[in-house]
């Protein structure tokens, strides 16, 4: 695993939902810590759909489509779909 440069902020999601049963085992409630270094525990799938969010954020940006902090990213398994929320700032 890459080392975490320390750069940029932390980013740290909730996870609100898990429809079926998550692969990596996620579940309602969990907090992660993520970065552009480390995945926090999701799986590739998800990680690789939201990188580009995830390194706008890190590095203090937002999306302007998203009003306010609340930002919800689904996993892209519609069957065992985990819901991830970022947490403010």
């Amino acid at each position: 695993m890459a080392k975490d440069s320390g750069n940029g902020l932390r980013v740290i999601g909730e996870v609100i939902n898990v429809k079926g049963k998550c692969s990596t085992g996620h579940y309602a409630g969990e907090l992660i810590g993520l970065s552009c270094y480390d995945s926090g525990g999701l799986c590739g799938f998800f990680y690789h759909d939201i990188f580009p969010m995830l390194s706008t954020f890190q590095f203090g940006g937002n999306m302007p489509w998203w009003e306010g902090d609340e930002i919800i990213l689904p996993c892209p398994d519609q069957e065992n779909q985990v819901s991830l929320k970022r947490f403010p700032r």
